[in-house]
């Protein structure tokens, strides 16, 4: 990694504004080359928390201004160091190099964002039925947060949680993935450039993750807990917050179904599908998961599809012409593999796998199967891997009934130009978001989060500081 800014590329903790060296050091992959990039500090859990929590009341009584004149610092500091944090996110996340640039001004975006919400957090004053009383709500920062993040999205799913917590006056503790924690370090490095007050940003690296969930969980002095992950790990974290009654936010799996109808643009829906299908090599939990085909279009859409990811390059992310980079691990390899080998043995087609002539890294080849049902393990879990799975549906009901099929509700797309089918549908599909004749539904102004198992919560927009505040009522008697 050549940076133009080297001192981005951190391998130490940061807490209480220091950056914390440690003997103890795990090891960080490169999953195109299987090759270790760098060495990073297991971090001092309780040290971070008790920065955060010294940190929290002054940062608490601190201007919505002053707040707002950080967050856009550290904003400018984020676009101006682009190149180099996209060239450290393709290094240990694997993804495409113009696809790790998007996600970089996708994770500026919310620090705008939040910089402008900052000013906008208001109470207000109730009418009373008591004379001489006076009514009056107020919002106030929740207190410490703790921010455990995935590798995925390592730049965003940190900006999305820090830049709300910070534009409310809250103090933040963040475990980013053992996978991709140099990200999320050179945005700490960015942040301490832009002047964020000591001890309100502290950053824990760590390979023992079910460890620190435990610190974190369960200390009390942690007022909120804000998790992007695995359904699994979800709810055991939330198990871990009751006994402390914490506040929390799960943005949690996905299982997202694309609908396409007999009406629909097929040229379109072939482009969405495949924009969200391998975006990321298929690792996002707003991906495609299950398309759903009506049976009189079934032929012509799977043609399309297929030539479509017939001219997908697989490859390392630096790759100009790659848009298929790794997986992030063997494991990920493995389970990809897993549930192809048992759809196929269910009675699935595989109708096309690209040969990959690669002899390093986790790669998994784009892959299309058709006679996909609901009872394969490949519906009902997250491939989180380049691998679209077509199922047939003959009737609307029929397909709303297969859709809603799943534990996960956290996205779903529907191709159609029915726009009766297009109310119906978004009344009735039990997700949190929807996307109508296109994949592309998230932004920094748009309320992201599901329902059912994928959780609950909203990130971004005017509804995602509320997650780091509390109301407070005052009753005033004259």
């Amino acid at each position: 990694m050549q940076l133009a800014n080297p001192e981005l590329l951190r391998t130490d903790s940061f807490i209480a504004g220091q950056w914390q060296s440690a003997d103890s050091r795990f090891s960080v992959i490169n999953p195109a080359t299987e090759q270790v990039i760098a060495q990073v500090a297991e971090a001092d859990v309780d040290a971070a928390i008790s920065a955060a929590v010294a940190a929290q009341r002054e940062f608490a009584n601190s201007t919505a201004s002053e707040r707002a004149a950080f967050l856009l610092r550290w904003h400018q500091l984020v676009l101006a160091n682009l190149t180099d944090l996209a060239q450290i996110l393709t290094a240990e996340a694997g993804k495409p190099l113009q696809e790790a640039q998007a996600e970089i001004r996708y994770a500026a975006s919310f620090i705008e964002w939040f910089a402008a919400e900052a000013l906008r957090v208001t109470g207000d004053v109730l009418a009373t039925s008591v004379k001489g009383q006076r009514l009056l709500n107020l919002k106030q920062p929740v207190g410490v947060v703790a921010a455990i993040t995935p590798w995925n999205f390592p730049a965003a799913m940190v900006t999305r949680k820090l830049a709300p917590a910070f534009a409310a006056g809250c103090a933040v503790v963040l475990k980013p993935s053992e996978l991709t924690p140099l990200t999320a370090l050179a945005l700490a490095y960015l942040a301490d450039q832009a002047g964020i007050p000591k001890g309100v940003l502290n950053v824990i690296t760590s390979s023992d993750a079910a460890t620190v969930g435990q610190a974190l969980t369960r200390h009390p002095q942690i007022a909120k807990v804000t998790f992007t992950g695995s359904t699994a790990v979800g709810k055991l974290l939330m198990r871990q917050c009751a006994d402390t009654v914490k506040r929390l936010s799960l943005e949690l799996g996905g299982n997202a179904p694309a609908i396409v109808f007999a009406d629909a643009d097929l040229a379109v829906a072939v482009q969405a599908v495949m924009a969200s299908k391998f975006r990321n090599a298929g690792q996002t939990c707003v991906c495609v998961n299950r398309i759903l085909v009506e049976e009189s279009i079934a032929a012509e859409f799977s043609a399309l599809l297929q030539k479509a990811i017939l001219h997908l390059v697989t490859g390392p992310g630096v790759t100009p012409s790659v848009q298929i980079g790794p997986l992030i691990n063997a494991a990920a390899v493995a389970k990809v593999s897993q549930l192809v080998n048992d759809a196929v043995a269910a009675g699935a087609s595989l109708s096309y796998q690209a040969e990959l002539a690669l002899e390093l890294g986790y790669f998994y080849p784009p892959t299309l199967l058709e006679n996909v049902t609901s009872a394969m393990r490949i519906s009902q879990q997250e491939i989180f891997g380049p691998v679209a799975t077509i199922q047939l549906f003959s009737t609307a009901e029929e397909a709303l009934q297969l859709a809603n099929d799943s534990q996960s509700g956290l996205a779903a797309y529907l191709f159609t130009k029915d726009t009766q089918r297009i109310w119906h549908f978004s009344e009735q599909l039990q997700v949190g978001m929807l996307g109508i004749n296109g994949s592309a539904i998230s932004q920094a102004h748009i309320p992201f989060g599901g329902i059912k198992s994928s959780g609950f919560g909203r990130e971004g927009s005017s509804y995602g500081i509320e997650e780091y505040l509390q109301l407070k009522h005052l009753c005033w008697a004259n």
